[in-house]
């Protein structure tokens, strides 16, 4: 009888143990040391490469009717005055200039070409991702110095089925090859404040959050 009790209590107490790792616990994986929430100074960052559905302005100087205002196509060209099908995607604005001006001037002496990107979208490798338990899961470009705590303002934070502290940050390793999985904990960060839970982002990292089991 008194085995029976024992035993009884233990299993009890193992089911609430697996409860309360379910509603609240942390995930695991390697942790990412913590960011400011303001950083004391802001440098730039990696160069903007031109992505799918940015929007470009391009002029050339003395022949106006050569520019345009442009919008790059899905398949990552553009097609101005005189230039069909020109690749953009993957290029930054200077490398673009230096591909127009190429062209150009077959039919134009000397251009001078300026390419200016009104609205990003930015490539995917330049993308931070926030899938899963959010109020508006997205795709949003990155910017210089942007942290966990920027990504879960862009998206409307958690939703009320959220387990942001088991939330998981994918991130690509371009010298390596190597993909790492990195635990964050998004409840901490926007319920308690935790300064010690914001992270630094970098281009193409990959936010997901589980919804909580119960």
């Amino acid at each position: 009888m008194q085995r029976t009790r024992s035993s009884l209590f233990l299993g009890a107490g193992l089911a609430a143990m697996t409860l309360t790792g379910c509603a609240g616990g942390s995930g695991s994986g390697p942790q990412l040391p913590p960011a400011s929430f303001v950083q004391a100074t802001e440098g730039p960052g990696e160069e903007y490469v031109i992505g799918p559905l940015d929007q470009l302005t391009i002029f050339v100087w003395r022949n106006p009717e050569l520019g345009a205002k442009v919008q790059v196509r899905p398949d990552g060209r553009i097609t101005t005055p005189l230039i069909s099908d020109m690749p953009a995607v993957g290029k930054t604005a200077a490398q673009l200039q230096d591909d127009l001006k190429v062209q150009l001037a077959r039919y134009v002496k000397d251009p001078i070409v300026s390419v200016i990107v009104d609205n990003f979208s930015g490539t995917y490798s330049q993308q931070v991702r926030v899938v899963g338990a959010t109020e508006k899961p997205a795709s949003i470009p990155f910017r210089a110095n942007m942290t966990l705590l920027d990504a879960m303002i862009a998206v409307g934070g958690l939703n009320e089925y959220a387990a942001g502290d088991r939330a998981r940050l994918v991130r690509f390793d371009k010298n390596t090859g190597k993909q790492t999985e990195y635990a964050l904990r998004i409840g901490r960060l926007l319920k308690q404040g935790d300064s010690q839970a914001n992270v630094r982002l970098q281009p193409g990292d990959v936010i997901i959050i589980p919804t909580s089991a119960f």
